[in-house]
This record gives structure tokens, sequence and C-alpha cells, in this order.
């Protein structure tokens, strides 16, 4: 072929795969289309479950961290009949917690059975806690063996095993059909714990304890969820049961023996908690009850509420260095009366048939917000802290919320979301995202309406009858009663009428440039500042073992310098500094709280030295210079503080 029939041939070679190319893009790509969704989980449905779940739970594995189980599930006889797909769930949404944080990711080793044999399992593509089982026909009951591998350190998850104690929580153990209202499934509990460990749990034994296993009478899945167990090698228990006989019980493990050791006086004031909510609801939802209550510095910290118990941890030196940890001692009064305000009431958004169903959390600033007020006004009228204690917390409270920058954007409804939201993980400015706001905010505005009761009716009405009226209902009655805003307001309106909606809506649903202080100014208080801290911030830095400069510089420090928060706006904030900055030196020496505070008193008033602080950023460092002249400043509260006084008093016998 010559040189020119080769050219020829090849641009027509070419101009034909051309024309492929043209006549092959003239037909469209077809776009990406969705897969079908799977088929949706079955509802729950309001009708018994046939047969009864038997759960069995090992928590001696405390070396390693890892709970057990064995779980036999009788099936349906619509499936056994034919075979079919058979679907458990792991609990997702847990109450207390008002987002979906069931621990799934800790869930492993599963095998399941029938006859004998072993049966396939396969997990829901979308809805990744449900279980599909595709059983035979003819099969009657699957057994499902499965463990929970907890954290080993607080870098994973909060702890729930220590070489002294466990926290068995039942949602982070169990399975149980789809279909059904967990309220109508019935399950057998039990639980192996080590030799030697005694516990307590709202559950109920079904006869003795056989070496370290006790059986327990069997209840419904609800029940189960909202009963969870605590044991532990040091265990103590308490009984702060009143005159009308119904049993309350201060179960207490800690770390060491020592620190069970509660004199007559400690142990008087939490018997005057029960007296003292009883007294204010004018009822109880409970036929007993019982506090759960660690002391310790390993098992991860906890204060979560349940209908006839509740989950709460507490520093070592609760009973042992009482007039130094006081600051923690309202947290047995909020989970208390979380019992009615929560668990008997309750928000409708924040029921839900089981506990997969997505809750909604608008109602929280009533479920926390008024717990957290009841905490603060029980924990004094008991005398698990002193008035004036209280007082100082309240200061706290009142200075920390009004100087929340994220007010300028962010109403207290929209932090009804954050634990969805933010699954309660640390953020880096809390005090510009808000955070959950309606729990310490929601109390201000509780003292608010309290006082404002006060001052209308002349003092002859208070938020104790609202307390009686709202919480007080069908009294011994555990089925929980679910309301929504309208009934709020009718009932602040038969205490005292006021446009109660539209004092509620201007402070929950609309930006407030300041916290809700009218509560306080009204009873003669005001929000002041002084150079030394109350004993209320000595008390939870010494908790937390930090220290509080959050009104001079704007941050909190660990004792080993350990920057935790940084409030938006603050000299720290304008200088570029961060949380999770460590703090390595003040002015050339070495960082501790007392140099710090020494350096800032120095640096008060016109005309003196910047404060220069060095940071450790990761592996880089850096110094800071801070024109701060202010000096130390903490919150107090000053005038007349008789009406806080009437309030915070214990209701008397008539």
């Amino acid at each position: 072929m010559s040189f020119r029939r080769f050219i020829l041939s090849s641009v027509a070679g070419v101009g034909l795969m051309f024309g492929a190319v043209l006549a092959h893009a003239a037909t469209p790509q077809e776009q990406p289309q969705p897969l079908p969704l799977p088929p949706a989980l079955p509802t729950p449905q309001d009708k018994p479950y046939a047969g009864q779940l038997s759960l069995q739970v090992d928590a001696t594995d405390l070396s390693r961290h890892i709970l057990s189980m064995k779980e036999t599930v009788p099936v349906p006889a619509d499936i056994a009949q034919n075979g079919g797909d058979f679907v458990l769930l792991y609990p997702m949404w847990i109450p207390g917690d008002h987002s979906p944080t069931g621990t799934i990711d800790q869930l492993g080793g599963i095998t399941v059975k029938a006859a004998g044999q072993s049966l396939l399992w396969k997990r829901d593509t979308v809805e990744v806690s449900a279980f599909h089982i595709q059983v035979p026909k003819g099969t009657h009951e699957v057994t499902v063996a499965y463990q929970l591998l907890t954290p080993v350190s607080p870098n994973e998850g909060r702890v729930v095993m220590t070489d002294a104690m466990v926290n068995v929580q039942w949602s982070a153990v169990s399975l149980y059909p789809a279909g059904y209202f967990t309220r109508q499934i019935m399950v057998k509990p039990q639980v192996t714990l080590p030799t030697g460990w005694d516990y307590g749990t709202a559950l109920r034994a079904d006869g003795a304890k056989t070496g370290g296993t006790v059986t327990f009478k069997p209840v419904s899945f609800n029940v189960l969820v909202d009963s969870p167990l605590f044991s532990g090698k040091y265990f103590k228990k308490f009984d702060l049961t009143q005159e009308d006989h119904v049993p309350v019980t201060l179960n207490v493990m800690a770390d060491h023996p020592e620190d069970l050791a509660a004199t007559d006086a400690q142990i008087k004031a939490h018997k005057e908690l029960v007296k003292q909510a009883n007294l204010l609801f004018g009822s109880h939802h409970y036929d007993h009850y019982d506090f759960l209550l660690a002391l310790t510095e390993h098992l991860g910290g906890i204060g979560l509420e349940h209908h006839q118990s509740s989950e709460n941890s507490g520093p070592r030196g609760y009973f042992t260095k009482w007039d130094k940890t006081f600051a923690a001692r309202d947290l047995l009064a909020h989970e208390y009366t979380h019992s009615w305000n929560g668990k008997y009431r309750r928000p409708a958004g924040l029921w839900a048939p089981n506990f997969n169903t997505p809750q909604r959390g608008a109602g929280l600033w009533v479920y926390e917000g008024q717990t957290q007020y009841w905490g603060y006004v029980l924990a004094a009228r008991s005398g698990l802290m002193s008035i004036p204690q209280v007082e100082e917390a309240l200061a706290q409270v009142a200075a920390v919320y009004d100087d929340r920058q994220g007010r300028q954007w962010r109403p207290l409804i929209d932090t009804t979301n954050d634990p969805i939201i933010a699954q309660r993980a640390a953020q880096s400015w809390k005090s510009w995202l808000r955070s959950e706001d309606y729990y310490s905010e929601g109390q201000l505005i509780w003292l608010d309406a309290d006082t404002l009761i006060r001052k209308l009716s002349n003092n002859s009405k208070s938020l104790n009858d609202f307390a009686a009226k709202f919480f007080g209902t069908h009294n011994g009655s555990f089925i929980t009663s679910t309301y929504q805003f309208d009934e709020v307001t009718q009932t602040l309106n038969a205490v005292q009428p006021y446009d109660w909606a539209s004092f509620l809506h201007q402070r929950v649903d609309e930006i407030q440039l300041h916290a809700p202080l009218d509560g306080l100014t009204r009873t003669g208080a005001k929000l002041e500042f002084s150079e030394k801290p109350s004993s209320y911030i000595e008390s939870a830095s010494g908790i937390r073992h930090s220290s509080d400069f959050l009104f001079s510089l704007g941050f909190s420090v660990s004792k080993k310098g350990a920057l935790s928060e940084v409030l938006w706006g603050s000299p720290a904030w304008k200088a570029g500094i961060t949380r999770d900055q460590d703090l390595i030196a003040v002015n050339g020496e070495a960082y501790d709280a007392d140099t710090l505070k020494d350096v800032i008193t120095q640096a008060k008033g016109a005309n003196k030295a910047p404060i220069t602080l060095l940071l450790r950023d990761r592996d880089q460092y850096r110094t800071v210079t801070l024109s701060y002249h202010d000096g130390l400043r903490y919150p107090y509260l000053a005038g007349n503080l008789d009406g806080l006084k009437a309030l915070l008093s214990p209701i008397t016998t008539h």
C-alpha cells in the first residue's frame, strides 16, 4: 500500500470510529436512580405478645469489661406456623437521654439457634438496630447469645464495669420483638454477679439468690428497661421509708468501703428529701423506690431518671467530706423529682410505643427545666444543701446563663433539639451554641413563675400548688400521663390567673438577650460579683478538679492545666484561646490555680501590666497576652434574700 493510500485509509477509519462515537453519544446515558428501600419494619401494635422472654446476663467478666447474654424469645404464632422473617430490635431511643443513644456499637458475638440448629441473621440495611431472622416453619422460639463489649476506658465511652462495681442497664443488654408496644412484652430477667457482691434495683427477686445468680419476677419490657441495676463489692443499703410505709431505699456502692461511712444526720437529710417531695406533690407513682448511688472515681458518671429508681454517681467524699461535696447533692433530688416530672407526667412528644421510635423534645423546658428547679428547692428543703448554699448555686446559674452569647441567635426552645444534634458530645464553643440550656435556663423560668405567682396572690399561692395539681393526679398510678403546652398554661391559670401563654412563649420561643432573672430580683436579690469565690464554686471546682475563671479571663482550667471551656466573647476568646489547650505558665511561672489568681489580682487597675500565658496546643507552643484589669470575679446574690429563703424553706405538715 502506498503512503497516500495508507493516509486516506487511516482517515476513513478514524471517520468511521468518530461516527460510531457520535452515534453512541446520541443515545442518552441513563441517570442513576435510587434503590427502593427495604420493607418497613413491623409497626408497633398495642396488643399482648404471646409468651414470655427470658434474659440471662453474666456480669462477672470484670477484667475484660464484657457482659454476656443469653435470651430466649418465643416466636409469634403466625410466623411459627408458616416460617418467615422474625425481627428483633436493639433499643436505641433510651428514655432520659432524649436521643438515640443505644450502645449498638458495643454489641458483638451474635448467634441465633432454634431447636439446636444455627439460624442466619441479617441486619436491616436502613434500621441498623433491627435484626432479621429467617425462622423455619414450626419454629416456636429462638435463643440468641451475644455480648456487650463495654468500654475499658473513658476514651471509648461511659465505663460501666470496674473491679469493684457494675452498672447493668437492661436497654444495653437486651433485644425485643418488633411489632409490639413494649409495655405488652413480658420478660423474666436474671443476672449473675461476682461472688459476694450485693445489688440494688427496682426489680424484685423471684426467690432466693443462688450463688451469684439473681432471678427477678417477670415484668414488662418497659419496666425492665426502666429498672437498671447497681452491684458492688462494697455496698450498703439505707432505709428512707416514710410514715406511709411505701418502701424507699438508698442503695450505695463505692470504690472503697470507707466511703460508705454515712452519719445518722446525713441519712436523715435523705429521708427528708422523700418527705418533702411527698409533701410537695401530694402523691407518689411507685410502690417502692430505689435510689442507686455510686461513689466513685472509676465508674462513668451518671444521673438518669426512672419511674421507681434513679441512677446517680457522686464523689468519693459524698459522705466523708460532707462539707466539701455539697455541690453534687442536688442530683438525687433532681432525679427523684423525675419520678413525677418526666416519668409519670411527660410531654406527649417524649412518649413512644417502643424504644426505636423517635422522640421529640420540645417539652424539655418543663421536663428538665422544672425538675432542675425542684432539684435545688428540694435539696434545700431537705437539708441536703443549706439554703445559703442553694442561693450561691442560683447565683452561679444566673451569671452563667445571663452571659451566654449564643442567646443572640438561638431561642431556648431550639436547644431542646440538642440531645439529638450533639449527642451530648463535647463542644468547642458551648456558650455560643448554647448546648442544652433548657435545663438551667428553664430552672430560672420556673423560679420566675414561682415568684410571680407568689406576688400576684399575695403569697397565698405558689408553684407548690402547680406541682400538686399537675403532677399529683392519680396517686399510686404508674401509667404515664402525657401533656402538651395548653395543659401547662391551663394549670398555671387554675392556680393564679395570668397570661401564662405569653409569659412562657416570650421566655421559651423568642430570642432574649438576657437570662430570665426576674425571679431573683422579684425576691429582692441582686446578682453581683466578688473577688472571692463562693463556697458553692469551691465545692463544684473541687469535685471537677478544676478552677473557674469564667467571669474574669473567660475559661475553666483543670488542676493539670487543661482548658475545658472558653467563653465566646471573653478576653481569652479574643486572644484566640480555645478549649483543649494546655496552660503551661503564667507570667513566666509554672501554672497552678493560686498563681493565676495572684496574677489576675496584681493586674487589676489602670496602667497595670497585661497577663501573659504560655499555651501548648498539641505540639505547638505560643504565648498570648491578655489586657485584662478587672480582677477576679465570682457571682453571688446581694440584697434582701428573705424571699428566696421563704421559697427554699421546708414545707411543714399541718
